[in-house]
């Protein structure tokens, strides 16, 4: 039987027409999740926002894995198993964190993280977890405190196809609510395209990336949107990368600023942040 699997296997992978940029599987078609049929790649569960990012650090120059994390200081909150891979041997320092992950380097609240002196990091990655933090501006406030000037936020929300603007509910509001106003449990809020209008508020120079980037046999052989559009009002079908970057003041130069170092008993309260399980 084991014999017979891996021949399968074999075949699967010589007609395969679907691949996975993150890890490099390749097969007939992607695994399913409750809300978006054939988007989950079967080997390193990457989703469609994961392989959209990976795609523009491998294709588009100025946003290229060279660029933004060769030999940089990157902070990671929530880390992807599968994108770690790709992006940690390439840093200088890579540093893990979450508020509820003990095996992540720093237990970390994006809200307060006064263990880390301004500057710190050249690059933050933060897939999906700005809709999980109280408070999303002061995150946004920090984030770009810690980026060193010229350094790079990469992030992404879940964003309603159907919204126009946030969706804020109240901090004692019950996982039902959530369930139906945010799409999930734990989300204290869901976006619309008002999100880069947040950034660009709280200072940031801000890029947003999609799967227009790509031509259309590109974005289908990697599943760079899903194939089958989720009918769920809250769904986000088409994803987004946002490249936030902290302007250089005229004349300055960007520096080189300690190494991050933080004790996690001066961490505070935190949201849960793990949008590995995340699915909107």
């Amino acid at each position: 039987m084991r014999f017979i699997r891996r021949v399968r296997r074999k075949i699967s992978e010589c007609i395969a027409r679907r691949r996975c940029n993150v890890c490099g599987w390749r097969g007939w078609e992607f695994s399913s999740d409750s809300w978006h049929p054939h988007t989950i790649c079967p080997k390193c569960k990457s989703e469609v926002r994961h392989r959209l990012m990976v795609a523009c650090f491998q294709s588009l120059p100025e946003w290229s894995f060279q660029k933004l994390f060769v030999g940089k200081r990157v902070l990671h909150f929530a880390p992807e198993r599968a994108v770690r891979a790709l992006i940690q041997p390439l840093a200088g320092r890579y540093v893990t964190a979450d508020f509820l992950n003990p095996a992540c380097d720093l237990r970390l609240n994006m809200c307060q993280m006064d263990c880390l002196p301004h500057g710190a990091v050249d690059a933050i990655i933060a897939c999906d977890v700005l809709e999980h933090v109280p408070d999303d501006l002061q995150a946004m406030r920090e984030l770009r405190r810690v980026l060193s000037a010229g350094g790079t936020a990469i992030l992404t929300v879940p964003q309603g196809d159907d919204l126009r603007v946030k969706v804020e509910l109240p901090l004692d509001a019950s996982p039902a609510d959530r369930l139906r106003l945010a799409g999930q449990e734990d989300h204290q809020r869901i976006y619309g395209p008002d999100f880069v209008g947040y950034l660009t508020g709280e200072g940031f120079d801000v890029t947003a990336l999609d799967e227009s980037s790509f031509d259309e046999g590109f974005i289908r052989r990697h599943c760079l949107r899903p194939p089958i559009y989720s009918s769920h009002p809250l769904a986000t079908n088409h994803r987004k990368i946002y490249l936030a970057r902290k302007p250089v003041a005229r004349g300055a130069q960007p520096g080189t600023i300690a190494p991050v170092e933080c004790s996690t008993s001066r961490m505070g309260k935190g949201p849960r942040q793990n949008p590995e399980t995340d699915h909107d």
